[in-house]
């Protein structure tokens, strides 16, 4: 291993003081060091090309913390990203300079929020912020709001709809912003609706900025007072849904619906919303119904009540029967999901104003729905 005497002198002496991970900048030929005593670096000196260097480099670190030149195997690049890695390997992982073997140590799920700064410290990404965030050792610990800052300065370069999704999610866990950074990321909702999913995957009975309750919410509450006691499912999901965390919930879903950018938002607010009402969703559903199909099914269960369900909803039409409407648009917007777009899908991959064009058809019914609840 030719390497210089002065790099193999100093590699030597870092990985004999109890380092802690290694990274390598590999564009200023730079060898980081983290031990308990703070930072060290290495200038590397090499003598032939900086690609065949940097392969010594990591042959010798290999050799001294794994005892094989091979560094991080191939074969468990494969299982990295599955959260397969061996948890009494994370340590010697980090000190590999391996970014891979960082991305290991990060879908680890026997992480410690210690390993994960360090992990940090050696591969600061978005997408490794995402997955220690992921962790829910990681994701209490006081570390976590360094990664939700980090998430939140990065919002503007996201490109990627299911990342920036899954950012503003994960930022939203409890106590890792404050209730500024809250709003601010609300109101960049007005503008891209996409950061509006987050919210509702997140916080869908305590949306930013609530709206009053129904002009009805008390009659309704009142009413249904009994049966919410007793766990009848209809009557709690019709008292949230009026309330004013409800009617903000419904607004938002709106909002979002109007204007959605691409398939993926689409898939998801159907999704979150399906999951808003799955209380209720009817046992006899299934995921071959469209739009038309679901309407005339919820339809009928309401008159006939021949499901498992046709208890509660008779106990809530009896107490209050002029609430059948609004009962029906819960079990039309609790059988949302891909069935319902698949029609459109299967056969587009529109985006943008031409994709809302297509699904016309389908979101005119829905936002019906969603009109009936709010009144």
């Amino acid at each position: 291993m030719p390497l210089s005497n002065e790099d193999n002198l100093r590699l030597n002496v870092l990985l004999a003081n109890k380092v802690q991970a290694i990274r390598i900048d590999e564009s200023k030929m730079i060898v980081y060091g983290l031990s308990e005593r703070g930072e060290a670096k290495i200038q590397l000196h090499p003598n032939c090309r900086d690609e065949q260097y940097l392969r010594w480099v990591r042959e010798l670190i290999s050799g001294y913390i794994l005892g094989s030149p091979g560094g991080y195997p191939v074969y468990l690049k494969r299982w990295a990203r599955m959260g397969q890695t061996k948890d009494d390997s994370l340590e010697q992982f980090l000190m590999l300079g391996e970014p891979e073997a960082v991305v290991a140590v990060v879908h680890a799920p026997g992480l410690t929020p210690e390993l994960a700064r360090r992990a940090w410290w050696a591969l600061p990404d978005a997408d490794n912020a995402r997955s220690l965030l992921r962790n829910d050792s990681v994701a209490r610990d006081e570390f976590a709001k360094l990664l939700a800052a980090y998430l939140v300065d990065y919002l503007p370069f996201e490109e990627e709809t299911a990342n920036l999704i899954e950012s503003v999610r994960l930022i939203l866990q409890p106590g890792l912003i404050d209730e500024d950074t809250r709003q601010k990321i609300w109101i960049k909702g007005r503008t891209k609706t996409v950061y509006l999913i987050g919210f509702l995957l997140t916080q869908p009975d305590d949306l930013p900025k609530p709206l009053p309750a129904r002009r009805d919410a008390d009659y309704i509450q009142t009413g249904l007072a009994p049966l919410v006691a007793k766990g009848n499912q209809i009557a709690t999901q019709l008292v949230r849904i009026t309330n004013g965390s409800g009617q903000t919930f419904l607004e938002t879903c709106e909002r979002v619906l109007r204007k959605p950018s691409n398939q993926e938002v689409v898939n998801t607010l159907f999704d979150l919303i399906a999951g808003y009402f799955e209380s209720i969703r009817p046992d006899d559903y299934d995921d071959e119904m469209n739009i038309l199909s679901l309407i005339e099914r919820a339809s009928n269960l309401c008159e006939t009540c021949e499901d498992t369900t046709s208890v509660e909803r008779r106990e809530v039409l009896a107490v209050l029967p002029d609430m059948q409407n609004a009962v029906k648009a819960m079990l039309i917007l609790s059988g949302l999901g891909y069935s319902v777009l698949r029609p459109i899908f299967s056969r587009t991959t529109a985006i943008g104003s031409l994709m809302r064009k297509k699904l016309a058809p389908l979101t005119g019914p829905i936002l019906e729905q969603f009109a009936v609840l709010r009144q």
